[in-house]
C-alpha cells in the first residue's frame, strides 16, 4: 500500500466541524418544496436506497436535497461525500444546486464529479500499486490509435485488414467490464484474427513503459488496486460515508463494481435512475446494474418518483403505453397534475421529403399560432431522429425556405467530415484544378503520404505551373515519389481520370443546321459530348467505392462508423435531385453560404440519443418506420435486448415534449438509391387510442397500407389503422407527384428514371446461373437478379452487385482476343 496522509481525502473542505455543528440546528426550509416521494427518498439517509425517477419527475432535485440534507443533518462532512455524475456538466449544475441551498459555494466537496474525474484522483494517489507513477499522461483516443497501430506493424499486421480502431474497440469493451488480459473469457480470446488478448496484454505492457494511461485504465486500474489491496479499499470504505449515484441505468460492469466495492462497509449507498432511460447498451451500459439493485443491496428502500413536472397527460400516456411493452423493467406510473393539453398527433406522409416540407411548414404555423395556440418561438421546438442521416432532409428543406435552425450533438450535415471529404472527391473530378479539394483527399483514407510527399507534389506543381492534380501526375510518370505512396498516388491520380471520363458520353458529331449545305458539301456539324452512359447516382458511388472511401468506413468499428456510413447513403441519395454532380456541388456551396450564422433563434434539430435530458414545449419524432426506428441493426445484433432498447429511446423521445408531440412516418424511402416501401414502426402500434389524434390524409394510403403499424396483432394499432380513409394509392397526390418527376427527365437520360439507381421493372438479359465476365473482377456466376443490377460470386473476387450493361456472357468475352 501506498504512504499517504489520511487526511489528504479532505483536501479542499471548507465547512469545518464546528460548521457543521451550527448546521445542524438550522431549520430545512428546503424539504419544504418536495413531494411526498421525494422527500421520503431525501429522508431515508442510512442504508442502501434505489430512487427510480421517472422522465421529468425532479430527480436533480431530490439528489441536490439529499445531500444538503445529509449535511445539514451532521450525517456527513463535505468531503465525507462520494457523489459521481456522468458528464461535467452534470456535475457543475449540482454543485450550483448545493451551493445555492447551503448559501454559500460547495467547493468543500471534493469528491463530486465523473467517474473519470474521481478515479483520476484515486489513481494518481496509488499508481505505484498497478506499475504507473503518479504523473502519468492520459491519451485520448487518437493517441490511443496510434500506439496500437505501432504494435501491429511490428507484428506485421495488415492495418487495412485488421484496422486498429477494431483492436481498440475490442480494448475498451474488455475495459469497460474491468477485464484485465488475463480475466477475458476463452470464448473472446480468439477475436482480433485469434490474437486480440495478446495484443491487449502488448498493449498494456507499453503503457506502463510510457507512464500513460487511456480512459478504460482510469476506473479498472482502480477496481484492481481495491480488489487487490484490501487496506486501501477499507480506507476509502470508511471516509466515503455516503455514496450517491445518478443516472446509475448507464453503468458500465467496471463503474458498478467500482461502485460495488466502496459501498460494501456501509452500505450508504443511494442510487438514481430510470430503467426506462437505459439507451446506452452500445457503449457498454448495463440496464441489468439497476434491475437487480435489490438482488445487490438486501432490504434496499425503493422509492418511485412518479409525478411528473415536464409533460401533458396525454404524452405521458403514450409514453407509457409504449414503454409498457418491455419485460425487463421495474415499472412505475408517471402521472402529473396539469392540464390535459392536445393530444399526441400521428401522421403519414407519402415519402420522407414530403415529412421534411410538412413539418417545415408546421413549425412556421405554429410560430403564427396556429389552431388558436400561443405562438412559439423557434427555441421551443426541437425535432429528434433516429439516425443522424435523416437530419439532411430537414437541413434542405429549411435552408430553402430560410427557417434557422440549430443541430445540437454535431456539425450541419454537409459540415460532417465524411460529408466533406466525399464533395471533395466529386470536386476533383468535375473540376481537375481545385487544388483545396484534391488536397483534402489525396491522403484520405490513407496511402502512405505523409507530409514530405505531399510537398513534393506541391513543389512540382508550382514548378511546372500546373494543378496539384497534374502535379502528382508528373510525379507518379517520373517517380519522384517511390514506394507503397508512390503506388497508391498512381491509382489515386487514374481513378480521377476514369471518373471524368464517366462525366460526359462519347464526342458525336451534332447537325448545326440539317438545310445548311457548303458548295454542295456535308452539313455544317460541331463536336458534343453524348448523354453519359453512367448516371451521376452511380458515379458518385463508384468514386466512394473504388477510392476506398467506403471500405474505410466500413472496417471503422468504432460506434461512430455505421453512422457515417449512413450519412454517406444519404449524401448520395441527394443527388437525386440534381442534373449532374457539378448542380449538386454548386447547390451545396450556395445554400452553406446562406445559413443563417446569427443567434436568434432556432429550430433544433438532433439525434434521439442526444436529446437525453433536454425538454422542448413542442417535439417532431419523424421516421417511426420499421426497420429505421426500431433499427433493424440494432435488432439484428442485439436481437430481442435491442429491441427493448430501441423501445426506451422512443419513450425517451416521447417525454421530451411538454406541450406538444408530433409522431410521423413515409410510406416510401429512398434507400441505397432505390424507392423502397417502408412499413410503419411496431411501436405506433402500441400508442393508445385515446391520447392519439391522426393527422393522415384521406387517400395517402390504399391496399396493404395501414396508417399505424402492419403487425396484425390486434393491438392498439389496428384501431387507429380504422380511422384512417383507405383510397387507391396510385390515385393520391404523392403518387402522381413521383410519375410527374419520372416523366421530367431530361432528354438523353437513359430509360430507367434519373433518380433509381436499380430499375427494379428492367428485364435482364441474364438468367440465374449463368456464367459471365467483368472487366475488372473477371469470371463469375449470377446468383441474384434485381431489376438491371446482378448479384455475382466472383470466381477470383468476392459477392458483388454490378448493373447488368457493365456484364458480358462468359462466351462472348471468351470470343475475344487477348
Amino acid at each position: 500500500m501506498s504512504n499517504f496522509d489520511e487526511m489528504d481525502a479532505f483536501d479542499g473542505a471548507s465547512l469545518s466541524q464546528r460548521a457543521m455543528g451550527q448546521m445542524s440546528a438550522r431549520p430545512a426550509p428546503y424539504l419544504d418544496g418536495l413531494n411526498p416521494a421525494q422527500r421520503e427518498a431525501v429522508e431515508a439517509m442510512d442504508g442502501p436506497v434505489l430512487m427510480l425517477a421517472g422522465a421529468g419527475t425532479g430527480k436533480t432535485k431530490a439528489l441536490t436535497t439529499r445531500i444538503v440534507h445529509l449535511m445539514n443533518t451532521a450525517k456527513a462532512r463535505p468531503n465525507e461525500i462520494l457523489a459521481v455524475t456522468f458528464t461535467n456538466k452534470a456535475a457543475r449544475e449540482m454543485k450550483n444546486r448545493v451551493g445555492t441551498m447551503l448559501g454559500q459555494p460547495a467547493e468543500g466537496m471534493p469528491w463530486l464529479g465523473t467517474f473519470h474525474a474521481i478515479c483520476v484522483k484515486l489513481l494518481r494517489r496509488h499508481a505505484e500499486l498497478v506499475g504507473l507513477k503518479s504523473n502519468f499522461t492520459i491519451l485520448d483516443t487518437d493517441d490511443q490509435i496510434r500506439l496500437l497501430k505501432q504494435l501491429l506493424r511490428a507484428e506485421n499486421i495488415d492495418d487495412k485488414r485488421w484496422p486498429a480502431r477494431m483492436l481498440a474497440g475490442l480494448i475498451d469493451g474488455w475495459k469497460n467490464r474491468a477485464l484485465t488480459p488475463e480475466k477475458v473469457p476463452s470464448a473472446e480470446a480468439g477475436d482480433f484474427n485469434h490474437r486480440g488478448t495478446e495484443f491487449y496484454a502488448m498493449y498494456q505492457k507499453r503503457l506502463i513503459e510510457l507512464n500513460a494511461v487511456d480512459f478504460g485504465d482510469l476506473l479498472m486500474h482502480v477496481v484492481t488496486i481495491f480488489q487487490t489491496h484490501q487496506d486501501v479499499l477499507e480506507q476509502y470504505q470508511r471516509w466515503f460515508r455516503y455514496i450517491l449515484v445518478d443516472e446509475y441505468q448507464d453503468t458500465n460492469v467496471a463503474q458498478y463494481l467500482w461502485l460495488r466495492l466502496l459501498a460494501g462497509g456501509h452500505k450508504n449507498i443511494c442510487c438514481v435512475g430510470d430503467d426506462d432511460q437505459s439507451i446506452y447498451g452500445w457503449r457498454g451500459a448495463e440496464v441489468g446494474n439497476i434491475l437487480r439493485f435489490e438482488k445487490d443491496f438486501p432490504g434496499a428502500v425503493v422509492v418511485r418518483l412518479e409525478q411528473n413536472y415536464r409533460s401533458t397527460p396525454h404524452i405521458l400516456a403514450a409514453a407509457s403505453s409504449v414503454i409498457a411493452g418491455n419485460s425487463d423493467r421495474l415499472g412505475k406510473d408517471l402521472w402529473t397534475a396539469s392540464e390535459e393539453g392536445e393530444k399526441v398527433r400521428l401522421i403519414g406522409h407519402w415519402d420522407g421529403e414530403e415529412e421534411a416540407r410538412w413539418i417545415g411548414e408546421e413549425i412556421e404555423s405554429m410560430q403564427g399560432g396556429a389552431r388558436g395556440m400561443r405562438p412559439m418561438p423557434l427555441d421551443d421546438m426541437a425535432i429528434l431522429v433516429r439516425a443522424s442521416h435523416q437530419m439532411r432532409a430537414f437541413e434542405d428543406r429549411f435552408l430553402t425556405i430560410g427557417l434557422p435552425y440549430r443541430v445540437i450533438g454535431g456539425p450541419r450535415f454537409y459540415e460532417r467530415m465524411e460529408c466533406r471529404d466525399a464533395m471533395a472527391y466529386f470536386r476533383v473530378v468535375t473540376s481537375p484544378d481545385d487544388d483545396l479539394a484534391f488536397e483534402r483527399i489525396v491522403n484520405t483514407p490513407k496511402r502512405g503520404l505523409g507530409d514530405k510527399a505531399q510537398q513534393k507534389i506541391q513543389l512540382c506543381a508550382r514548378e511546372n505551373g500546373v494543378s496539384l492534380l497534374e502535379g502528382a501526375r508528373i510525379c507518379v510518370e517520373t517517380k519522384a515519389i517511390g514506394g507503397k505512396g508512390g503506388v497508391e498516388l498512381g491509382k489515386l491520380v487514374d481513378g480521377i481520370g476514369r471518373w471524368a471520363a464517366l462525366t460526359r458520353g462519347p464526342r458525336i458529331a451534332v447537325a448545326i443546321d440539317e438545310d445548311a449545305v457548303l458548295d454542295d458539301g456535308p452539313v455544317l456539324e460541331r463536336m458534343e459530348y453524348a448523354p453519359p452512359e453512367t448516371s451521376h447516382i452511380e458515379l458518385a458511388q463508384i468514386i466512394l467505392d473504388e477510392s476506398g472511401y467506403t471500405a474505410h468506413w466500413q472496417n471503422d468499428k468504432t460506434p461512430e462508423g455505421p453512422g457515417r456510413l449512413e450519412n454517406l447513403k444519404e449524401l448520395v441519395k441527394a443527388l437525386d435531385n440534381f442534373e449532374n454532380l457539378q448542380g449538386f456541388l454548386e447547390h451545396v456551396s450556395l445554400i452553406m453560404d446562406n445559413a443563417q450564422d446569427d443567434n436568434g433563434a432556432k429550430v433544433s434539430i438532433m439525434t434521439l440519443h442526444g436529446a437525453k435530458g433536454l425538454e422542448f414545449p413542442a417535439v417532431f419524432l419523424p421516421g417511426w418506420e420499421d426497420g429505421l426506428f426500431p433499427s433493424q441493426r440494432s435488432m439484428d445484433e442485439s436481437g430481442l435486448k435491442g429491441l427493448e432498447e430501441e423501445r426506451r429511446l422512443a419513450y425517451v423521445g416521447i417525454t421530451r415534449a411538454e406541450e406538444l408531440c408530433t409522431i410521423s412516418f413515409a410510406a416510401n424511402r429512398m434507400v441505397f438509391g432505390q424507392w423502397q416501401n417502408a412499413l410503419p414502426s411496431r411501436f405506433i402500434d402500441e400508442l393508445p387510442e385515446d391520447h392519439v389524434d391522426v393527422l393522415t390524409p384521406p387517400g395517402l394510403y390504399g391496399g396493404n397500407y395501414g396508417a399505424a403499424g402492419m403487425s396484425g396483432s390486434g393491438g392498439h394499432g389496428s384501431n387507429l389503422e380504422q380511422r384512417v380513409q383507405d383510397a387507391d394509392v396510385y390515385n393520391s397526390p404523392g403518387w402522381k407527384r413521383l410519375q410527374a418527376r419520372k416523366d421530367q427527365r431530361p432528354m438523353g437520360q437513359p430509360s430507367e428514371s434519373k433518380n433509381i439507381t436499380i430499375d427494379a421493372t428492367a428485364l435482364s438479359s441474364f438468367s440465374m446461373g449463368d456464367r459471365v465476365f467483368h472487366d475488372k473482377f473477371g469470371y463469375g456466376a449470377v446468383i441474384g437478379i434485381e431489376g438491371d443490377k446482378l448479384e455475382i460470386d466472383f470466381e477470383k473476387s468476392s459477392i458483388k452487385k454490378v448493373v447488368a450493361r457493365f456484364i458480358k456472357s462468359a462466351d462472348a468475352a471468351d470470343d475475344v482476343p487477348f
